[in-house]
C-alpha cells in the first residue's frame, strides 16, 4: 500500500513519524510532501527510506492512501493539484470540513473519504484519534482503525461527534499539558527543581490515565481511594472545586466545539 502526506507541518509530521514506527506501512511506502525543504530533511534523516518531495501532485501519483494534513483554508486549492485516482482512500485531517464538502472539492461523490483527528501524542504512538467516514467500506474503515490504532487508540463516531469530541482530544492534550505545566509551577514555589517535576507530573498523569485504560472503573472511584477521609487529598480536591476547576474544563471544551 502505498501512502501519501500532504504536509509535514506539526500534524502531517507526527503522522508521517507514527506510521513510519508502525508495523502496518513500511517507510518504504510512505511519501511526505511540503512546500519547504526544512521539515522534509528533519523526516528523512530521522526514517531514511522515507520518500520526500515538494512536489504534491508527485506525491499522490499512485497512492492508495493519501492523508491531507493541511489548514482548512488551503483544502481547496490543495486537492485540485492532486492526482487522486477514484479507488483511492484520501483521508483528512483538517477540522471543520465535512466529508460531504471534501467530496465535493475532489469532484467525486462516490470517493472513499474519512476525516481524521488525531492529536500531537500521534509521534508518540499515544494519539487518541478521532475517524468518521463518507463511502467507506467495511474493510477500508477497519484498514483505518488498525492503522491508527498502532499510534495509540482510534475510535470510530458518526461525523456530528466529531466536533463535540474533538475538542476533548485534539484540544484536550493541550489542557493536560497545562495541568503539568500549573502543577510544576506549584512545585517550583515548593523547592522542586523544575525538570523533576515535570517527570513527577507527567508520569502521575500517565497512572491516571492508565487506571482508567486498563481497568472496568471511573473517576470518581479512583478518586474515592486516594481521599483518605480527614486526609490531604480530600482537602486539595476540595479546594480545586472551591475555585471552578471543573467548570473550567468544561466551559474550555465547550468553547472549543
Amino acid at each position: 500500500m502505498k501512502v501519501a502526506i500532504i504536509g509535514a507541518g506539526n500534524m502531517g509530521g507526527a503522522i508521517a513519524r507514527g506510521l513510519a514506527k508502525g508495523s502496518i506501512v513500511p517507510a518504504t511506502s510512505i511519501t511526505v510532501a511540503n512546500p519547504s525543504q526544512g521539515k522534509l530533511d528533519k523526516l528523512k534523516a530521522e526514517f531514511p527510506t522515507l520518500h520526500v518531495t515538494n512536489d504534491n501532485r508527485t506525491a499522490t501519483t499512485g497512492a492508495d492512501l493519501i492523508i491531507l494534513a493541511v489548514k482548512p483554508w488551503l483544502i481547496e486549492a490543495v486537492i485540485s493539484e492532486l492526482d487522486i485516482q477514484p479507488g483511492a482512500i484520501v483521508v483528512s485531517v483538517a477540522a471543520g470540513i465535512a466529508c460531504g464538502q471534501l467530496a465535493a472539492y475532489i469532484g467525486n461523490i462516490r470517493q472513499s473519504i474519512f476525516r481524521l483527528i488525531p492529536n500531537t501524542a500521534i509521534s508518540e504512538l499515544q494519539s487518541m484519534t478521532l475517524l468518521t467516514g463518507y463511502n467507506a467500506t467495511a474493510e477500508q474503515k477497519q484498514l483505518l482503525l488498525d492503522i491508527f490504532n498502532e499510534m495509540g487508540l482510534a475510535m470510530w463516531l458518526p461525523e456530528e461527534k466529531m466536533a463535540a469530541a474533538t475538542a476533548m482530544t485534539s484540544c484536550g492534550i493541550a489542557y493536560a499539558l497545562k495541568y503539568i505545566q500549573a502543577v510544576m509551577q506549584a512545585g517550583i514555589e515548593l523547592g522542586i527543581y523544575p525538570k523533576d517535576g515535570m517527570k513527577m507530573v507527567a508520569q502521575s498523569v500517565k497512572g491516571a490515565a492508565e487506571l482508567i485504560l486498563n481497568n472496568d472503573t471511573h473517576p470518581s472511584v479512583e478518586i474515592d481511594k486516594v481521599c483518605t477521609p480527614g486526609g490531604i487529598t480530600i482537602r486539595g480536591i476540595n479546594e480545586l472545586e472551591h475555585e471552578g476547576f471543573s467548570s473550567a474544563l468544561i466551559k474550555a471544551i465547550k468553547k472549543s466545539v
